[in-house]
Parts: C-alpha cells; sequence; structure tokens
C-alpha cells in the first residue's frame, strides 16, 4: 500500500509539472494547430493511462458504471471536442483524490491493524527435556511453554513458575503492567516484561484469546450500518441513472436547439460531476475510522451496525452479576460485628474443606489459624455441623438453624446470609454479597443525563436486587429471572422501548440475551467465549466506562458520515443542475467531483486522528 501510494504521488507530481509547462507554452508562445492536443494529450495519458486500462477491463467484464467509466467517457469526449486542458485536469486531480483517499485508508487500516501486532511469531516449548521452538499453531494444549522476558505469550494458560510483570496493553488498553505469579491465569498476547514463566497451554491457537481477538479485528467491517448499505444501493442505481441523463443530455436538446458540441460539453461535465466517489469511499471510511479509534479505548465493535445502534440506543439492560458487580463474593457484614473475629473462627471451622464459593469466601476472611481436628458433617443446600469432643459448630441457612432447634436473629445486612452457633447458642450471622463495581453509579448517572433509560435483569434474589438497584440509581429491575425469563423480560421492554435497546452481559450465561438485544455489550469480553461469540461490542478492559467512550465514539462518527453524505449530495446535486443549464465548465465539474471527495475524506479522518489526539 505504502509503495503504491508513492507511486501515484509522483504520477500527480509529474504529471502537474508536466501540464504546468504545457499550459505556459500554449498561453505564452503560438504554437502550431496540432501541438496543444499532442503537449495536453500527453500529460492526460501520462495521469490517467491506469484510469483508462481499468475502464477498459471492467468494461470486458460487465462491470461498466463505475468511476473508471466515468473518469474516462468525460476525459475522452473532452479530448473529441478540443477541451484539452480540462481533459489533462480532470485526470490529474482524479489521481490527487485517489492519493489523498489511498492516505486515509492506509491511517485508517493502520489504526485497527496496530492491533495485529499482538499475533506471536513464535512459541518455544518444552519436549523430550528440550526447548523447541515451533509456530503456534503447532502447539498441543498440555505443553509447557516458555515465555522469556520481551516475547509475546503465545497461548492461553496457567503459570506453573515464575513471577513477573505483563504489558496487557494491546488486549486491554490498559496501560499499568500487571503482576502474575504461578497459578495465574494468562493470555496470549500479553508481553512478558521481567523474568522468564513456564506457562501450561491451556487452549491450542485457534481457540486463544490473541486469535479471537484478531478474528474480530479483522472482520471488523464484515457487519455493515443501515447508513453504508444505503449507500451502497444508491451507487448501484444512481450510476446508471447519470450516465443514462448524461446521454439524454448530450442528445435531446440539440436535436432541438442545435449547437451539438456545446450540449456535449454539458454532458461530459455532468459525467464528471456524477461520479458517486465521495459518498462511496468517505462513508465506509468513516466508520471504518470509528471503529480503529474505539479500538484504541479498549472497546471491540464487530461491525459498523454496532456503531449504529448504540447512537440511537434509548434503553440500557444491564445484566447484575460480573456487570454492575464485579461478579466476586465477599464478607460484607458480620452481625454483631463486635465479635467479628470470634464469628468468623467459627464458621472457618465448619466451612474447611468446602468448595462453596460462600465457604472460599469466609476462609479468606476469617483469621489465618484455624482448627481443624473436627468431624465434619455437610448437609448440602442447609449447612454443616462441626463436632470435635464436647463441642458442636453449626453453620448454614436460616431454615437449617430452624432445624436444629436454634434461636437466631435474622442478618439485616442485604445479600446471601448464613448463621453460626456454638453448642446450640447463636453466634451471629455472616453476610456475603458480590461487590458493586465502584463505577457502575457514576456510569448509571452519565447515561440517564444523556436521555437513556436503564434498568436490571437478574436471576438474584428480589432484596438484593433491590439494594444494587438502589446503589447503581437503574430505572427499574427485575429479580429471580431464569436465562429464558430474562429473553421474555426483555422482550417486554424492546417492545415498549422507544427505541434501540441494549443488553449489557458477562457473555457467558448471558448469551441468549446478548443475542437477542439489538445489540449485546459484553463485559470482559478477552477471557470469555461466548462473549465474542454473541454480542456486538466487547468492552476489553471489563470496565463500563467503556460503554460510555463507545456510545461518544459511535455518535461522533455517525456524525461525521451524516455531514458527508449532506454535503456530497447538496453540492454535487447542484452542480448538476448547473451543469445541465451551462453554468458550469469542466473546472467546477472536477471540483465538484474530486474537490468534494477530498474534503469528504478529511473530514471521515477526523473519526481516526481524534482519537489519537485523546488517547495519545
Amino acid at each position: 500500500m505504502r509503495n503504491k501510494n508513492h507511486k501515484r504521488l509522483i504520477t500527480v507530481a509529474v504529471s502537474l509539472a508536466c501540464f504546468a509547462i504545457a499550459f505556459v507554452l500554449d498561453k505564452a508562445l503560438p504554437l502550431p494547430i496540432y501541438l496543444p492536443p499532442v503537449l495536453y494529450g500527453s500529460v492526460w495519458i501520462l495521469a490517467g493511462w491506469d484510469v483508462l486500462l481499468k475502464a477498459a477491463k471492467n468494461i470486458v467484464r460487465g462491470k461498466v458504471f463505475d468511476e473508471h467509466f466515468l473518469m474516462s467517457a468525460a476525459t475522452v469526449g473532452a479530448m473529441a471536442i478540443g477541451r484539452y486542458p480540462e481533459a489533462a485536469a480532470v485526470m490529474i486531480f482524479y489521481q490527487a483524490g485517489e492519493y489523498v483517499q489511498s492516505l486515509a485508508v492506509s491511517r485508517s487500516r493502520a489504526s485497527i491493524s496496530s492491533l495485529l501486532t499482538i499475533r506471536p511469531d513464535k512459541a518455544t516449548v518444552i519436549r523430550d527435556g528440550a526447548e523447541v521452538s515451533l509456530a503456534p499453531e503447532d502447539v498441543e494444549i498440555g505443553e509447557i511453554l516458555v515465555v522469556r522476558p520481551g516475547e509475546r505469550v503465545p497461548l492461553d494458560g496457567e503459570i506453573l513458575s515464575g513471577r513477573s510483570v505483563l504489558d496487557t496493553s494491546a488486549l486491554t488498553g490498559e496501560s499499568v503492567p500487571q503482576n502474575c505469579k504461578a497459578g495465574d491465569k494468562i493470555l496470549s498476547g500479553s508481553v512478558n516484561l521481567q523474568s522468564v514463566l513456564n506457562i501450561r497451554a491451556e487452549k491450542s491457537y485457534g481457540d486463544s484469546t490473541v486469535s479471537r481477538i484478531l478474528d474480530l479485528v479483522e472482520n471488523a467491517s464484515a457487519k455493515k450500518a443501515r447508513i453504508e448499505n444505503f449507500i451502497t444501493r444508491f451507487a448501484r442505481y444512481y450510476t446508471p441513472a447519470v450516465v443514462g441523463a448524461a446521454l439524454l443530455l448530450a442528445v435531446i436538446p440539440p436535436l432541438f436547439m442545435g449547437n451539438w458540441k456545446d450540449w456535449i460539453f454539458r454532458a461530459l461535465a455532468f459525467l464528471v460531476v456524477s461520479c458517486p466517489c465521495a459518498l462511496v469511499i468517505s462513508v465506509p471510511l468513516g466508520f471504518f475510522g470509528g471503529i480503529g479509534g474505539a479500538s484504541r479505548k479498549g472497546v471491540l465493535f464487530k461491525g459498523a451496525a454496532g456503531l449504529e445502534v448504540i447512537d440511537k440506543a434509548r434503553l440500557i439492560v444491564f445484566d447484575k452479576t460480573g456487570t454492575l458487580t464485579k461478579g466476586v463474593l465477599e464478607v460484607t457484614a458480620v452481625e454483631p460485628a463486635e465479635d467479628r473475629e470470634r464469628i468468623l473462627s467459627l464458621a472457618a471451622i465448619a466451612e474447611r474443606g468446602s468448595l462453596h464459593p460462600i465457604a472460599k469466601c469466609i476462609l479468606l476472611a476469617a483469621p489465618a489459624a484455624t482448627q481443624n481436628n473436627y468431624e465434619i458433617t455437610e448437609y448440602p443446600g442447609k449447612g454443616i455441623r462441626a463436632i470435635k469432643e464436647n463441642e458442636e459448630i453449626v453453620c448454614g441457612s436460616a431454615l437449617f438453624m430452624e432445624s436444629c432447634g436454634i434461636a437466631y436473629i435474622p442478618a439485616t445486612a442485604a445479600g446471601t446470609s448464613l448463621y453460626v452457633a456454638r453448642n446450640g447458642s447463636f453466634a451471629g450471622s455472616i453476610t456475603v454479597s458480590d461487590v458493586l463495581r465502584e463505577e457502575a453509579p457514576e456510569v448509571i448517572s452519565a447515561l440517564k443525563k444523556q436521555g437513556l433509560s436503564t434498568f436490571m435483569l437478574t436471576g438474584d434474589n428480589d432484596a438484593y436486587a433491590k439494594n444494587i438497584a438502589q446503589k447503581t440509581g437503574v430505572d427499574g429491575y427485575k429479580a429471580e429471572l431464569l436465562p429464558d425469563g430474562k429473553v421474555s423480560e426483555l422482550e417486554h421492554l424492546m417492545s415498549v422501548a422507544n427505541g434501540a435497546v441494549i443488553f449489557v452481559g458477562d457473555g457467558i450465561n448471558d448469551a441468549p440475551v446478548l443475542m437477542r438485544a439489538d445489540a449485546g455489550i459484553s463485559m470482559g469480553g478477552i477471557g470469555s467465549d461466548s462473549a465474542i461469540e454473541a454480542s456486538d461490542i466487547v468492552l476489553m478492559r471489563d470496565n463500563l466506562n467503556g460503554i460510555l467512550d463507545a456510545k461518544k465514539i459511535a455518535s461522533r462518527t455517525l456524525r461525521i458520515v451524516r455531514q458527508n453524505i449532506v454535503f456530497a449530495l447538496s453540492v454535487k446535486f447542484a452542480v448538476l443542475l448547473l451543469s445541465a443549464f451551462g453554468y458550469a465548465d469542466m473546472w467546477l465539474a472536477v471540483f465538484a467531483d474530486v474537490g468534494v471527495t477530498v474534503l469528504a475524506i478529511l473530514n471521515a479522518i477526523r473519526t481516526i486522528s481524534t482519537h489519537r489526539k485523546k488517547t495519545a
């Protein structure tokens, strides 16, 4: 692409210099009548030989009505009626416009393709006691990878040994390096910054994070927005229509009014103006630039359609667990608070050895030293009884306390509560709950200020859902929903919403709802297969602020695209009318084509450059 741009720039520069020489000679000297056509004709061929060749090839293939045909027909006609300078100028400025277009496309593509640097070149694997360098695609699941400082992690896996610092900016946009140690999960595409790591590969290259992101990025333009589809259809009918109109303009009026040369020239100017390059180039370029700008903010759009939907969204529906909350249980209350350590210590004795998430949560919060010579009996779904000599500890739900004949004081904190008793005497209660994301209330508030409604759907109990709804400030909520219930509730919200509806979920158990919404946004999608499959937008930083970034980028991108459509169509139709009535010469036609295209492209580039400044 770079070499092609360089060649086109040289062609434009040389052609412009030759045109200037021909123009000076033509105006300053009394040249023989045959010399101006030769001079300008040479410039025309130098500047436009590839355009003429492409037009001829496309005609042979049956693809007649494109910009190459329009430029060729207009300039050949101009040469035929003796408008040599205009014919040469049209080709030069057309090539200049193509050069600007190529630069813009290259810049836009680079904004997305910068992510392609996360592709690992090789993987070092231990086989038969020796290190072997392989292509990442050849590494098998379960093999041990060796990743040295400065190298990219080739496959998703678990760190077996070593402690280091990782640069995950290419995956998440997060500039702060992340610490890692043995036992931690590690994502492919991360850069090891500090010391050697031994990693067990847990996924093949095709299923790894880096491969999925690359596939997503490389196919980002696959889903077109409705505006893009409209422009494609518009150009398909518009170009033949204007060619037919130009032909009628060249033939019908002179049959009645004479002056064939004047009407043919008007028709040729009409052809030059009619070229739809400004729309066909600038609209996709605007969307492409928006997608590229978003990727640097840690937001991956799977296509332009996602930009369009989030721009016109009026309702955003959130999942609770893993979306508005962190999806990690913590001990949030112990009652009575003054007996916190004793109650947690008793509960830890009973919960030791249990694999239940609540048990793990309690063990993390309890004092480090706990006794372990107890006979443990677990009652699934109810509680645990721990007995040692003359001591009995009971830990479980309220119903379990009642079944054991123990009087208890109901917990007042919101969340999942379990109760602890020692030797038949109630000791206290422990409440565990999913922790609210710090940014959630601020993001909900910002969305509501922008005029959006917010709603929460969750399978959790009503009391806890109400607590989270109050803390975040969502406009409403529905609790205790099974996955199919979430879909039904979302469909109801979509039927009454005045605009597009977006669902934000964690991309695992929410896949059906993500797919049913007008657009789905997945949280923390780089670690979830179903997130990339089901959602239209992936928040790589696992942070709700990405929704605000996505909406801002989408709004700006759509605004620029609409500006280009209105500007290009207004100027073109105005100059088309002027051309038909003889008030526009070939120079104005050149501006209406090449000039408008260049201005539209420069405007579209703003979708790229603005995001770069903000993320610099």
